[in-house]
């Protein structure tokens, strides 16, 4: 259940036009439902500001529908990270209307609001190869309710490329550094702005880069404060915590 679905939902008890009974009907399934094969937390939301989200890699087809199915009758909505092409067939069988981007490997059932204008993430992609995990990054960032701006191919073998971008860069509440190679793009972004630095790095790279554990470990080993650094490949880790960055009013203005 959505918070503003659970703020009607309490509206009605309260203005009599709902029961109590008929409210803990809605409720039944707090604090989670059992599936047998997942357990769903569909309250984190109201926890957290961050729905549950299914993350699809390992997942059966049929799993995932059957997960999807229940987070739509209870929330109206459901995302999905890292999801197969036979995943994605059986869930729009049930589902029409699911929406799939493709680059990004995420599917969303449901209505997601517009994010606004202000406050933005800025989402920093190295190269092109990059694109799949910066795309997660920047759709979590918008299912969430919080915009990305993209700003993409711009590594540290062509900085002019990213000064280029610069002023839009400062002008966000955080930035999301992807990158993969040697990972150098974070530290570098995080030495020319003063809001928060979200590196994630990549498993792009030759054999030397060890599946991104290279990046890895660049990013771990910045000079610069103000970095965090995520998993490999996690752009979904990377947008929700920008996310949190982001909706914080307590964030001072950049200097």
């Amino acid at each position: 259940m959505q918070p503003d679905q659970l703020r009607s939902l309490l509206a009605d008890v309260a203005a009599g036009r709902r029961t109590v009974e008929s409210a803990l009907d809605d409720l039944r399934d707090l604090p989670y439902e059992d599936m047998g094969f997942a357990r769903l937390d569909h309250h984190r939301a109201l926890r957290t500001g961050i729905p549950e989200v299914v993350f699809g890699q390992g997942k059966t087809p049929a799993q995932v529908a059957a997960i999807v199915d229940r987070f739509a009758v209870h929330g109206g909505r459901a995302i999905v990270t890292r999801i197969s092409p036979e995943a994605v067939a059986l869930v729009r069988s049930a589902h029409p209307d699911a929406r799939y981007a493709e680059l990004a490997r995420m599917l969303t059932v449901g209505e997601f609001p517009q994010p606004p204008e202000e406050p933005f993430v800025a989402v920093v992609a190295a190269g092109t190869s990059d694109l799949p995990v910066a795309e997660e990054a920047a759709l979590t960032l918008e299912l969430l309710g919080t915009r990305g701006e993209r700003i993409y191919d711009v590594g540290v073998a062509g900085l002019h490329r990213l000064f280029a971008k610069l002023d839009l860069i400062r002008r966000a509440a955080a930035v999301i550094a992807v990158a993969g190679m040697e990972g150098a793009l974070a530290t570098v972004v995080g030495g020319l702005v003063a809001c928060p630095v979200v590196a994630v790095p990549t498993s792009v790279g030759y054999g030397a880069s060890f599946g991104g554990l290279a990046a890895l470990l660049t990013m771990l080993n910045s000079c610069v404060p103000g970095v965090a650094v995520v998993n490999i490949d996690n752009g979904f880790g990377g947008g929700a915590f920008a996310h949190l960055i982001a909706r914080n009013p307590a964030r001072g203005p950049q200097a």
